[in-house]
C-alpha cells in the first residue's frame, strides 16, 4: 500500500513538474503592453518602440514603426505611427495612419483619443468633439482615453 501511494505521489509531482516547466517559459516570453495604447492581441513586440515613445525618442520610434509597419498592418502599430508622427510635426501623415488604425478596428480607443489630440492641436474642435463622443459609446463607464481626450478639449476651450 505504501508502494502505491509514493508511486501516486510521485506521478502527481511529476505532473506538477511538467506543468510549471510549460507554463513559465510562455509566461516570460509574452511581451508587456501598455494598457491604453495596446488594443490587439495580433500586435507584434511594441515594448521597444513604447520605451522610446517614453523617452521623448519619437524619430527612434518612427524609424522603428515604419520597419514594423512594412510587415505588420495593424492598427496598434498605425496608432503609433500616427501618434509619434504627430509628435514629430507631421500632422498631415499622423492623420493618414490614425485613420487606417480605425479602418481595420474602428473601436480602438487609443486612435480615437490621438486623432481627437490632432484635432484639438489644429483647432477642429467639432472634430475632437466627434471622437469624444465615439469614445463615450465606446467607454459608457468611462475609461482614460475619454478622461484624456476631455481634458485637451477643456483645456483649449479655456485657452
Amino acid at each position: 500500500m505504501k508502494q502505491l501511494l509514493l508511486g501516486r505521489n510521485a506521478l502527481f509531482g511529476l505532473l506538477g513538474a511538467i506543468a510549471v516547466l510549460t507554463v513559465v517559459p510562455v509566461a516570460t516570453i509574452m511581451p508587456a503592453y501598455a494598457v491604453d495604447d495596446i488594443e490587439g492581441a495580433d500586435a507584434p513586440d511594441l515594448t521597444a518602440v513604447q520605451a522610446k515613445i517614453a523617452a521623448k525618442d519619437y524619430k527612434g520610434a518612427l524609424a522603428d514603426l515604419r520597419d514594423l509597419a512594412q510587415d505588420n498592418q495593424q492598427a496598434d502599430v498605425y496608432n503609433l505611427l500616427g501618434f509619434t508622427l504627430r509628435k514629430t510635426g507631421d500632422v498631415t501623415t499622423a492623420l493618414t495612419y490614425y485613420n487606417k488604425a480605425l479602418e481595420l478596428k474602428p473601436d480602438h480607443k487609443a486612435a480615437r483619443e490621438y486623432l481627437g489630440e490632432l484635432y484639438v492641436e489644429t483647432g477642429d474642435m467639432n472634430k475632437a468633439k466627434e471622437q469624444l463622443a465615439s469614445l463615450q459609446k465606446l467607454c459608457p463607464a468611462g475609461c482614460e482615453e475619454l478622461s484624456d481626450l476631455q481634458k485637451a478639449i477643456d483645456t483649449k476651450v479655456t485657452q
